[in-house]
């Protein structure tokens, strides 16, 4: 067994409670009656926090590891990626469950009149293909070079999460601007990366 196949049977496990916790922390507190007056919105924001929290550490991870050199922090992006996912679809979920009781007129009514839902909607609607070809025999099925072509659309994952964060938020934009600054950066890295790599550069 290798050093780093010894490091990632150690560290996998630790990374994937470690990315449960805030969905523990939120049962927890709705358990407790401490979700304030309210409980349904309270939910909503927590769950779409770490939606897009998650949604940016997976963002990170290459970055992360072509700076540091720790090639086995790519053995956590596709998890982090389907984490964002999962908090992403509980996000929906209960926004059609818990606030709007199935009704559907009224989700598409809101998804129409409410710029911020459209563009929350649309940023799901980009997150499910990427969720659904995550695996190893759908990477093999759409061969090597198109998959990466198909996941390249998590930046404007990112950015859409980005902007429905900013347009629902109302008076504090401290959050939605840390988040925005990130992405930015992890975008800009990319982009100069690229520049840097061409075959044009220097």
């Amino acid at each position: 067994m290798t050093r780093e196949t010894r490091i990632r049977r150690i560290i996998k496990p630790a990374v994937f409670a470690a990315c449960l916790m805030p969905l523990a922390w939120l049962v927890w507190r709705a358990a407790s009656g401490d979700l304030g007056a309210n409980p349904v919105e309270s939910a909503n924001r927590h769950l779409g926090d770490w939606a897009i929290r998650m949604l940016l550490l997976s963002l990170a991870v290459t970055p992360v590891a072509q700076i540091t050199g720790l090639s086995v922090v790519m053995r956590f992006r596709r998890m982090l990626g389907l984490f964002a996912f999962a908090y992403a679809s509980l996000h929906v979920a209960n926004y059609v469950i818990a606030d709007q009781f199935f009704n559907w007129a009224d989700i598409w009514a809101d998804i129409v009149k409410r710029t911020y839902i459209t563009v929350g909607m649309l940023t799901f609607l980009i997150l499910l293909p990427l969720a659904l070809t995550s695996t190893k025999g759908m990477i093999k099925r759409l061969g090597g070079k198109r998959w990466r072509k198909l996941h390249r659309i998590i930046y404007i994952a990112g950015i859409g999460a980005v902007i429905h964060y900013t347009m629902m938020v109302k008076a504090d934009l401290s959050q939605p601007i840390l988040h925005a600054a990130i992405l930015f950066a992890l975008l800009a890295y990319r982009f100069i990366r690229k520049i840097s790599n061409s075959p044009n550069a220097g």
